[in-house]
């Protein structure tokens, strides 16, 4: 389940330019990131690098890490082939020393983990003092409001969903968890939170996706955190479980 090398040239084209993820998802993420000329970002789970890609044409020194050796080739081939980008998974150690990057990206990619621990740890050490982890993800309501039985707001559970890639249906499978267990994961981590957004679709797109936007545009679908290491800490924290 959830392995992306089956579907990678499919799954690309179809979020290539759609409405949630080319008018709402990636736009909200480049508008958070803000000026990033001359920093350098990793793009944790990067698939095919469309976020890389964007963040690249702002100035960006970017790298990208994902566990699909598919969907990183695509990204090579959008990137060109001196591209920094790596085969790994987030529920592992990363391939980078204490404090090199200035930011994180990580679009879509924490509801895929039953534990955002080690995780969000891992990615507090390769940042410097006062970097972002900018994080979108499920809006933690939207399973509770489309599941049937209705899951326990409170409890961290998983969920299957599928999806209809490439004329078949494909399980993909995603950890639901509260608002305050989210907001709880990145503080244990030592992250400090500076922002939680709730944004709308881009309003151009009304007129691509006459049918789709207002329903895109009125209800829960996606929530994006902006965290930072705190300024003043002399270096990370050690993995927190």
């Amino acid at each position: 389940m959830n392995d992306y090398d089956g579907f990678a040239e499919a799954y690309t084209a179809d979020t290539e330019n759609n409405l949630v993820n080319a008018h709402y998802e990636r736009p909200a993420m480049t508008a958070l990131a803000g000026e990033v000329s001359g920093r350098r970002i990793l793009d944790a789970g990067c698939g095919a690098g469309p976020l890389l890609a964007a963040l690249r044409e702002r100035g960006a020194i970017v790298t990208g890490i994902d566990a699909s050796a598919g969907m990183l080739a695509l990204a090579r081939r959008r990137l060109g082939d001196d591209a920094d980008l790596r085969v790994a998974d987030l529920r592992d150690p990363l391939p980078f020393p204490d404090g090199t990057f200035d930011d994180v990206v990580a679009s879509l990619v924490l509801h895929y983990l039953e534990d955002w621990g080690p995780t969000l740890a891992e990615l507090r050490r390769v940042l410097k003092p006062g970097g972002r982890l900018i994080a979108s993800l499920d809006h933690p309501f939207v399973a509770y409001t489309i599941s049937d039985p209705r899951p326990d707001y409170f409890a961290t559970t998983d969920y299957t969903s599928d999806w209809r890639i490439d004329g078949r249906s494909t399980p993909m499978r995603f950890w639901r968890r509260p608002l305050h267990a989210m907001v709880d994961a990145f503080t244990t981590a030592g992250f400090r939170l500076t922002g939680i957004h709730e944004p709308r679709p881009d309003p151009a797109a009304r007129e691509l996706f006459p049918e789709e936007f207002d329903d895109l545009a009125t209800r829960t679908c996606f929530m994006f955190f902006v965290v930072e290491v705190p300024p003043s800490t002399g270096g990370p924290k050690g993995q927190c479980a």
